[in-house]
């Protein structure tokens, strides 16, 4: 899973990157820059650290999450994707989740705290640098359309002229509904404002005990959004910490959980992920899927033999691997599930694939 962080200069968002990724990077001073911070975390998972105590493998493998901070956005980014390179708006097309980082907090200035209007001015500059593409593609699209009538380009055509409409109109195109066709049509522009986006509230250390009435304040702009408030500020401090501090730290400002934690649940959430396990001698490993795959769907994600040759997958929830104690005596006891094609696989699954190539 890949994230990308946004947000106006002075945010907070390479803060909140450092305590992300315990990372070190420059913060202040970083708007228009075209550099940006990349930084890859595994995503903690007790229950894979328990499936690896028992099956004590030569190797543990976590599900991994890569986190890219880029300059703050200003007016005018929209138009100078092409300008920017590496390290701009162009990077953040790979992304699978945007999250808006407002700042909650006040700056040396004295500038009013307006999450709101925050929000709005990067979703604008977002909106117009996929306009940008739309009318260049559709500059040549229209002439091919026409002449050729392709039923293929003339629906591109229409979906790009839909999505065209609705940037104009001061709407995202993640307001739009596709059908999977079309949605396969449009998979290759990666278009910035069809992103499912997280909001984040930067808020001060004095704050902390009353995010709940902080992201109230926000007001009907974040409705049908994810939220979450926190104090970047306290977490890159947290980050810097070992284990035991980091858990004492965290008891004394009455923080449950840290902002990694609750950044990946919210993004799994967002993005209908779910993980399943494989386990043997040699690996443990987690592995994430959307959340409906079936079980040769899922197999393709180890290897693509496993879902071409997919015969069955012997299948167990963790819970019961730990209480049972491995396969075999899952087996013996009559609890191993033997699924077939259609098996909708299930948060926690532990899997093992037959297949034959």
């Amino acid at each position: 899973m890949q994230i990308g962080l946004v947000g106006l200069p002075g945010s907070g968002n390479t803060t909140l990157f450092n305590a992300l990724v315990r990372a070190n990077a420059e913060t202040g001073g970083y708007a228009g820059q075209n550099t940006a911070n990349r930084g890859t975390i595994r995503v903690p998972d007790p229950r894979l650290e328990r499936l690896s105590t028992l099956f004590n493998p030569r190797k543990t493998t976590f599900a991994t999450v890569e986190y890219l901070d880029i300059g703050g956005i200003t007016a005018g980014s929209g138009r100078q994707e092409e300008l920017q390179g590496a390290g701009g708006l162009a990077d953040l097309r790979s992304m699978d989740v945007l999250v808006h980082v407002l700042r909650g907090f006040p700056d040396l200035t004295g500038t009013p705290v307006t999450p709101g209007a925050d929000f709005e001015t990067v979703e604008l500059e977002l909106a117009i640098a996929d306009l940008e593409v739309i009318e260049r593609r559709l500059t040549r699209l229209s002439k091919e359309a026409r002449s050729t009538k392709q039923p293929d380009l003339v629906r591109e055509w229409e979906l790009l002229e839909q999505c065209k409409s609705e940037i104009e109109g001061g709407g995202s195109i993640r307001n739009l509904e596709f059908s999977p066709e079309d949605e396969k049509r449009l998979r290759g522009y990666r278009f910035l404002s069809q992103k499912q986006v997280l909001l984040v509230l930067n808020i001060p250390e004095e704050d902390l005990g009353s995010e709940a009435g902080r992201l109230k304040e926000l007001g009907e702009f974040t409705e049908g959004l994810d939220t979450l408030a926190l104090c970047a500020k306290v977490e890159m401090e947290i980050a810097q910490l070992d284990e035991d501090d980091a858990g004492a730290f965290l008891d004394d400002l009455g923080i449950e959980e840290s902002a990694l934690n609750r950044m990946i649940t919210a993004s799994y959430q967002l993005l209908n992920l779910i993980s399943f396990f494989t386990v043997n001698d040699n690996e443990v490993r987690a592995w994430t899927v959307t959340r409906g795959v079936t079980a040769p769907e899922a197999a393709g994600t180890v290897h693509s033999d496993m879902e071409r040759g997919f015969i069955r997958a012997e299948t167990l929830d963790w819970q019961a691997m730990l209480e049972l104690g491995g396969w075999q005596a899952a087996k013996e006891k009559g609890t191993l599930r033997v699924e077939g094609k259609q098996y909708v696989v299930a948060d926690g699954d532990v899997i093992n694939v037959r297949f034959s190539v």
